[in-house]
């Protein structure tokens, strides 16, 4: 009886726990509700563009006919899929997609910490420049792909000022544009250009939270810059970079769709192809725009390993020691 009656008291305090939860998340809504408001477009946005879209994912597993629409096509199981995989062309954008995320994930994430170091560096010495040389590599991140594209190709085509500087030297012209072993530097230069001054400010933000006392406790026992910078600067950013790394594994397949559409040819097809633009011109410029389901197939298996590597990155910066984001 008497563990009967505690269970029953037990129940009855998590009910009232319950319900007293309930009103406090009530009064809490009413108390804020201007930021309830405020968030409520972002909400609708994703709920709108993101939730709403995921019905169209059925389309990998159907042949699509326009005029029964999504929900009568015929099922038709993994054969989008075993089109895709037997195609060449697949596994060759899917070879350059993974290739040239990895190059850009390496240096997007060593350069902006240079980059931060440098800065944390200069403001200690010249305190007055570093608004002015923060406000020169951040802006490029404020400039779209098309405008950057546009200086990339008036620099570097063929009668491009770099070419001009080459030939006044007695040097032959070089089509940048147009070989894949000059592209893809070029790719990968362009990007640090355009993101890795932004990116520097995280981890300058990560650096003013430092205890200034740590800088000056060792510098009474003769440390030097490097000494500070390895020892107390580079340890206490460790776990952001881990972070930002994981992050940046969840689009190891997004090798960056608008800066090589706007700078890519059919002459560099071979290294610069990606699976987004592969996508398109699927989707938009071949026979295959027929049949969307061959697009959402290749887009569902981008969407699945990216998860998939989430997570195993996640898992290894846990068993590392590290603190994951899931």
């Amino acid at each position: 009886m008497r563990v009967q009656t505690l269970t029953k008291l037990k129940k009855n305090n998590k009910k009232k726990h319950y319900k007293l939860t309930l009103k406090e998340l009530g009064s809490s809504i009413v108390q804020n509700k201007y930021l309830y408001i405020m968030i409520a477009p972002c909400v609708a946005f994703y709920i709108i563009f993101s939730y709403f879209p995921m019905y169209g994912i059925i389309l990998a597993f159907k042949d699509y006919y326009p005029n029964l629409g999504i929900a009568a096509s015929p099922w038709v199981g993994w054969d989008n899929f075993r089109y895709l995989f037997e195609q060449e062309q697949f596994w060759r954008v899917l070879r350059n997609t993974v290739l040239i995320s990895v190059g850009r994930i390496a240096l997007g994430s060593i350069v902006p910490i240079i980059i931060a170091l440098l800065i944390n560096e200069l403001s200690i010495r010249f305190r007055k420049y570093k608004r002015v040389v923060q406000t020169v590599y951040t802006f490029p991140k404020f400039l779209s792909w098309v405008i950057i594209a546009g200086i990339v190709r008036e620099l570097f085509a063929n009668r491009g000022a770099v070419n001009g500087i080459i030939f006044a030297f007695g040097g032959e012209p070089v089509n940048f544009l147009s070989k894949g072993g000059f592209f893809i530097p070029l790719l990968f230069v362009s990007d640090l250009w355009k993101e890795a001054g932004w990116a520097s400010i995280i981890y300058l933000a990560s650096m003013s939270g430092i205890d200034i006392g740590l800088y000056e406790a060792a510098e009474i026992d003769g440390a030097n810059r490097w000494q500070k910078m390895r020892n107390i600067t580079l340890p206490h950013i460790k776990p952001l970079f881990i972070l930002l790394l994981i992050l940046s594994m969840g689009s190891i397949l997004s090798a960056g769709f608008d800066q090589i559409f706007n700078l890519y040819n059919p002459l560099v097809y071979d290294v610069s192809d990606i699976i987004d633009t592969y996508v398109y011109r699927l989707a938009f410029g071949t026979a295959a725009a027929t049949n969307p389901g061959i697009s959402t197939a290749l887009g569902l298996f981008k969407s699945v390993i990216s998860f998939f590597l989430l997570l195993f990155t996640d898992r290894v910066a846990k068993m590392t020691g590290e603190r994951g984001v899931i």
